[in-house]
């Protein structure tokens, strides 16, 4: 109902866009470069059982890419979700070989890779307009095909970690701006 008077125009109504949703991407590298990259498919969620699937999936390619220079030992970064903390994701990991790295206590402030890739890849894709799940990977691929090896050396964006993570314990927790 329109609170207006009888002799004005309706008032207009502008159609909304479909927009893509959100891609979830799971992406595995070191500092030579990209290993693997997943997309979630529609309606799935990632749990223990699916990224331990990935984990398989990594240590074949690793594997094949690294041509008899890999070892037993890998070393292994990653946030401290449900689905890589799971039990199994656990075995799993232990059972490749990977060694993970504590991350430290879940803080907003303290995600690894808020401070490398995805602040950069977002603001690559920020203001674009995409009409489907396919777009936005393509354009993700793009831009992750245009980095130098230089970028995927990580130490940029753990030394920012490390600076941050370093105020959080000054701050005795509290949120970093």
């Amino acid at each position: 109902m329109d609170w207006r008077h009888s002799g004005s125009p309706h008032p207009k109504k502008f159609g909304v866009q479909k927009s893509a949703g959100k891609v979830l991407t799971s992406i595995f590298w070191n500092q030579d470069g990209i290993f693997l990259i997943d997309y979630l498919p529609k309606g799935q969620t990632i749990n223990a059982e699916y990224y331990s699937f990935l984990l398989v999936q990594l240590k074949d390619i690793l594997k094949e890419k690294c041509c008899g220079k890999f070892t037993k030992r890998v070393l292994f970064l990653h946030d401290n979700a449900p689905a890589h903390q799971a039990l199994a994701t656990q075995k799993k990991l232990a059972y490749l070989g990977f060694q993970c790295l504590d991350h430290p206590p879940y803080s907003l402030d303290l995600v690894p890779l808020d401070y490398h890739l995805f602040p950069r890849l977002k603001k690559q894709l920020k203001g674009h307009h995409f009409l489907s799940d396919t777009e936005v990977i393509a354009a993700t691929v793009t831009w992750l095909d245009r980095q130098n090896s230089e970028f995927f050396f990580f130490l940029s964006g753990m030394q920012k970690l490390e600076q941050r993570a370093k105020k959080y314990i000054e701050l005795r927790g509290a949120y970093v701006e």
